[in-house]
């Protein structure tokens, strides 16, 4: 009967246990992620007349989305890892900036092709997944 009881007390260490995982899936689900947008984007150059112009934003920008994720899992896992405040904290403003990215891709990108929608819907739930829990966390460590 010991095993099945519920572990009080020690919601902090499950917050941050949760968000280590979230991490670590994040990381695997943005490589495919980048692969994925990265092949639609050569895809759509060749199937779609591309606007001239239009084709190296949008790969400067995925460049961008992928330091900017790079960083965001590097900062979160060690401020997790480490509990402290202030990488979590961070990682949590870069979270928002690749949210805006993330956005971008969706919505205002030249061509959105449904699975652009799918995959970015996905990215963007995994986002605000890792910031309640980031949040969760950064007040256990604090509190």
């Amino acid at each position: 009967m010991g095993c099945c009881r519920p572990i009080v007390g020690n919601s902090g260490q499950n917050v941050s246990a949760a968000l280590l995982i979230l991490f670590y899936i994040s990381g695997f689900y943005y490589i495919f992620y980048f692969a994925a947008t990265l092949a639609m984007i050569i895809y759509k150059s060749q199937a779609f007349s591309y606007p001239d112009g239009f084709l190296a934003p949008d790969l400067a920008l995925l460049c961008i989305m992928a330091i900017l994720e790079a960083l965001r899992l590097y900062l979160g896992s060690k401020g997790n890892l480490t509990e402290e405040e202030a990488p979590l904290g961070l990682s949590l403003v870069i979270t928002v900036g690749s949210m805006i990215l993330s956005v971008y891709f969706l919505i205002w990108q030249t061509y959105v092709l449904r699975a652009d929608v799918i995959i970015n819907t996905v990215l963007l739930f995994t986002y605000g997944l890792e910031s309640v829990f980031q949040v969760l966390a950064i007040a256990a460590f604090v509190g």
